[in-house]
């Protein structure tokens, strides 16, 4: 099962992924994550994302999409993934349809968060990630601070705020960029009836965690 979670940036798309991936199996593939890790390794691959991701740009697809095809091919992968943070575009998602159907596989699910601008940028400013590479897990002081400040529940590492998220010009950019670029895939996965949107917002108390279990229910209920 393919499984795709879009949304724009703050909206909670890791924090379902990774509740996702835990009670079903599924890899959570976040280009970001990967991206991060290869900026903080200088890596040739991080050296050129960097350059877009700090001024709150998408990685051009020539980098993307190769990497995105090597981790469907991994051996986890092969029963289910949760891509987070890919497609972004609609040319993105049309390279990812052929990617799979040489695979034998289709999108069988996307998950559509929306949340009101205002919160994400708040959500953003006060989002904080666990430093260790391996466990990733997300926090934020306000709605999901650790048990003990700056230090990670899991793992023990220390938290930090990523460098995307301290600038609130850059947070800005970004959620224009997904307007005018990842909104339109709305409207692709809505047309091939893959579509799920959930709402999730303070305001009416509904969060990632909640859509997240109606997910998997319905995703063993199938």
């Amino acid at each position: 099962m393919v499984i795709i979670m879009l949304g724009a940036q703050g909206t909670g798309k890791g924090t379902i992924a990774g509740i996702i991936s835990e009670q079903t199996g599924y890899p959570q593939i976040s280009t970001g994550d990967i991206f991060r890790k290869n900026i903080s390794e200088q890596t040739e691959l991080g050296i050129e994302a960097d350059k877009y991701m700090s001024r709150g740009e998408l990685v051009p697809d020539e980098i993307t999409v190769p990497m995105v095809v090597e981790r469907l091919n991994q051996e986890d992968a092969q029963e289910g993934s949760i891509l987070d943070g890919f497609p972004r575009t609609t040319a993105q998602a049309e390279k990812l349809d052929e990617i799979l159907a040489d695979l034998g596989k289709k999108v069988d699910l996307v998950i559509n968060l929306s949340t009101p601008k205002e919160e994400l940028i708040d959500r953003m400013l006060t989002r904080r990630v666990c430093s260790n590479q391996e466990c990733k897990a997300t926090y934020n002081i306000k709605l999901n601070p650790p048990k003990v400040e700056g230090i990670c529940d899991k793992c023990g590492s220390k938290l930090k705020q990523r460098d995307d998220d301290s600038n609130a010009e850059a947070i800005n950019r970004r959620l224009e960029i997904y307007e005018e670029k990842t909104s339109p895939l709305v409207e692709y996965y809505k047309e091939k009836g893959v579509l799920r949107t959930e709402m999730v917002s303070t305001s009416i108390n509904r969060m990632g965690k909640d859509v997240a279990q109606d997910i998997i229910k319905d995703i063993k209920r199938d």
